[in-house]
């Protein structure tokens, strides 16, 4: 008896001191965001007042082989009046040469490299209950599986200032269904970075392309498109535009019915720093054309919203906000509940 004891002493030690010699390195950081918005919708809307209370938590995880490859990986908490978890992360192995590969959950390679146009900040939108599909995001064409990988080049990738990447997903092996799902998907996308005067300019874009799975009526196009965008940066002023067209869809499940849509995007943005103050505006123009599966896309949505805000340093990692946004939609062909402006006034603490 005695042996066993300290047999289960000994084993008990050894796996606590493996456990801590085999841990990885953990980062965290996450913010707190606590503010109120006022929605003024028009004639078909109604007015709304609420209080934004968010916070999210990112705990980022890292190790170096003996080989000298990183694998890393990433979670987050985030809490917008109900909790959830993001766990749509990939593992990630970054070589030596500095190229790398994500496996799994690892996105599309389009939407890796859409222009990061500036934009306002602050919580502000406005809601609403109509099926309006006009796109609002660069990417809005690229989309991929959990069962994905995305290769990553290294920083000066056969030309100086140039990076690419390129991803592939495949089906996840469920049954086809009366809601529409992707099925599997490719991308490739690339960022130029050079310099122009004074100014930093970052050239970037991507091509995607995917198939859609239902057990009805197919879909007239399957989900894909393109994005391209500049952003320069010259001191504290930041300019961007951006454009994306291509197709996407909504299932069932969202609308009621499959539907398929044909649509573009243009983004536009400026940002300056100016002291402790950050002032930002930024466009977005939308314009789709949505439709049952296997039916032409006839009926006009569209998008247009305009936002502005002016964030002040408080202290270290601790910002108040002031932002504004108003839209002008229209679905299919007539006004539509998405209408509307909004303010809102807000802090955020960061670490």
């Amino acid at each position: 008896m005695k042996k066993e004891l300290l047999m289960a002493s000994a084993l008990v030690s050894t796996l606590g001191v493996a456990s801590v010699a085999q841990a990885v390195t953990a980062t965290m950081a996450g913010s707190m965001k606590v503010g109120a918005e006022f929605e003024s919708a028009d004639d078909l809307g109604t007015d709304s007042n609420q209080v934004h209370d968010q916070s999210n938590f990112n705990i980022s995880l890292s190790e170096t082989t003996d080989g000298g490859t990183t694998i890393s990986t990433s979670f987050e908490i985030v809490d917008e009046g109900t909790v959830s978890a993001d766990d749509d992360n990939a593992i990630k192995l970054t070589f030596t040469d500095g190229s790398a590969l994500e496996l799994l959950n690892a996105g599309n390679a389009a939407g890796t490299h859409a222009a990061a146009v500036p934009g306002a900040g602050g919580e502000q939108g406005v809601g609403g209950t109509s099926t309006n599909n006009a796109p609002g995001d660069l990417d809005f064409a690229a989309g991929s599986t959990a069962l994905g990988v995305e290769w990553h080049s290294a920083a000066d990738f056969l030309a100086d200032g140039l990076k690419m990447s390129a991803s592939f997903s495949t089906d996840n092996g469920l049954a086809k269904a009366a809601a529409a799902r992707l099925e599997n998907s490719w991308g490739v996308g690339a960022t130029y970075v050079t310099t122009a005067g004074d100014s930093t300019v970052t050239v970037s874009g991507g091509v995607a392309d995917g198939e859609i799975a239902t057990s009805g009526t197919q879909a007239t196009s399957d989900k894909g498109g393109f994005n391209v965008g500049v952003v320069a940066v010259t001191g504290d002023l930041t300019i961007g535009v951006g454009y994306g067209d291509g197709d996407t869809f909504v299932n069932s499940t969202t609308n009621g019915t499959n539907q398929e849509i044909d649509g573009s995007v243009m983004k536009a943005g400026i940002s300056y720093v100016t002291g402790d103050l950050t002032l930002a505006l930024g466009v977005t123009a939308g314009e789709g054309k949505d439709g049952a599966f296997g039916t032409a896309d006839t009926t006009d949505d569209s998008s247009d919203s305009t936002s502005a805000s002016v964030t002040y340093a408080v202290a270290s990692g601790v910002s108040a906000v002031i932002g504004y946004t108003t839209v002008d939609a229209q679905n299919d062909g007539a006004s539509s509940t998405d209408d509307g402006s909004s303010w809102y006034i807000g802090a955020s603490m960061s670490f």
